[in-house]
């Protein structure tokens, strides 16, 4: 493993610094792991996957090896919370374990609100877990049968250094947080990445004709185009074609098989580059305020500005437009409305649109996150007036008009019912 490892690492490296900007001093976070109010290497962590290896080390938590097929995989989900309807199929080799990575091994990807698991056949399972505080945290699994099986943080395991996975997961692309990213990234179906074709870090602002390059798409797009599936790029064409494609499932790819679904579900991905970014920028404005504290700067102007990017995230401002009516095939966009919380009316902030928007009310389910909920009370007090201001109609920027007023009237009211911590104003 730790041969994969130093190997992909080189690769990822590569790639990050070819998109790195290079005017970074500037910006407050810039290498801020190790800011004293940080500490992101040695401060206590209570993500997901940090309190599932606490389990298991005491033996209150068990996971069970699966010889059949994914090893630890199925029960490692389960353990998580993590619905196997939310798999995603990447075949780039845009990560740590490139070398196993191809069209016919592609690496499976599951989300839930805050944590990712990912997994190629061959290789060892990888979590991306976020803590309320610290931000992202990496954890490896191997996949190999033993009396109690352990998450390990890379950093611990190869020695004192940094961990390999911030190479690519703490840079300009996530904020320069420890946070994740959604790379669409033109690749043959060995794997390998085809210089000068498509090259994107998305996200919900991303034009779906720029998306999903090196990846498979399960579900149907309509007329909206993307870059997705293996046909979308070969190794001869001068430039990328984004296409609209149908495909109900994978299960025709008999080299699937021994993945747990035949699905690179349209609506998870879609869901997936919503939350990434926002996952990053619940972080970022967390580790502004307690850095700028530390630092005894301008702690109320650092906290409204990062409230005004926040709050644009969460409420769509500046997303990219459906073009065609999304619909899923792996059953994700129920598994995924069923979390809820749902008002009397039975509306939720997880109800998916998917025919001019992602979602039916847009305000990000992302606000009842543990991240969000631990946000320093300088940032939440600007967070929440920035919102009220914005639903209200008390801000009059203009960019803002897309949210009709039935739209802001339905979040207010959904807020009032599942959101425990409003301030009075809002009521």
């Amino acid at each position: 493993m730790r041969g994969i490892v130093f190997a992909a690492l080189i690769f990822c490296f590569a790639v990050a610094a070819r998109t790195r900007p290079s005017a970074q001093a500037d910006d407050l976070l810039f290498e801020a792991t190790d800011h004293p109010a940080i500490a992101y290497g040695t401060s206590a962590v209570h993500d997901p996957a940090a309190e599932l290896e606490r389990k298991l080390e005491s033996g209150d938590a068990h996971l069970t090896y699966d010889r059949t097929t994914a090893g630890y995989l199925r029960s490692l989900l389960d353990a998580l919370r993590i619905p196997v309807e939310s798999q995603m199929m990447v075949f780039s080799k845009t990560s740590l374990q490139s070398p196993l990575i191809s069209a016919a091994n592609p690496r499976a990807i599951y989300f839930t609100d805050d944590v990712a698991v990912a997994w190629p056949r061959g290789g060892f399972i990888e979590v991306a877990s976020h803590d309320p505080q610290q931000g992202v945290q990496f954890y490896m699994l191997e996949q190999q049968e033993v009396e109690r099986p352990r998450l390990v943080r890379p950093g611990s395991k190869l020695g004192p250094m940094r961990s390999p996975c911030l190479e690519c997961h703490e840079s300009y692309a996530t904020m320069n947080v420890p946070g994740l990213l959604a790379r669409s990234v033109a690749a043959g179906v060995d794997g390998r990445i085809l210089p000068h074709l498509a090259n994107y870090i998305t996200d919900d602002r991303s034009p779906l004709e720029e998306r999903w390059a090196g990846w498979f798409v399960t579900g149907s797009t309509g007329t909206a185009r993307h870059l997705g599936n293996p046909d979308a790029v070969t190794d001869t064409p001068a430039i990328a074609v984004s296409h609209a494609t149908t495909v109900d499932s994978l299960a025709d790819r008999g080299a699937l098989n021994e993945y747990l679904a035949p699905y690179s579900d349209v609506a998870a991905l879609l869901v997936f580059d919503h939350q990434a970014r926002l996952m990053n920028l619940l972080t970022r404005t967390a580790w502004e305020v307690r850095v700028t504290e530390a630092d005894r700067g301008d702690v109320p102007n650092v906290a409204r500005e990062a409230a005004g990017r926040l709050v644009d995230a969460l409420l769509f401002v500046d997303e990219a437009p459906l073009t065609g009516t999304i619909a899923g095939s792996s059953g994700f966009v129920a598994a995924f409305a069923a979390r809820g919380p749902s008002d009397g009316d039975g509306r939720s902030l997880r109800q998916l649109d998917l025919r001019t928007r992602l979602m039916r009310y847009p305000c990000s389910y992302m606000i009842y996150a543990p991240a969000f909920d631990r946000l320093p009370a300088v940032a939440k007090s600007a967070v929440y007036q920035r919102l009220w201001d914005v639903l209200s109609g008390q801000e009059p920027d203009r960019k803002y008009s897309k949210l009709s007023a039935d739209d802001r009237r339905a979040i207010i009211e959904i807020l009032r019912a599942t959101k425990a911590d409003l301030p009075p104003y809002f009521s």
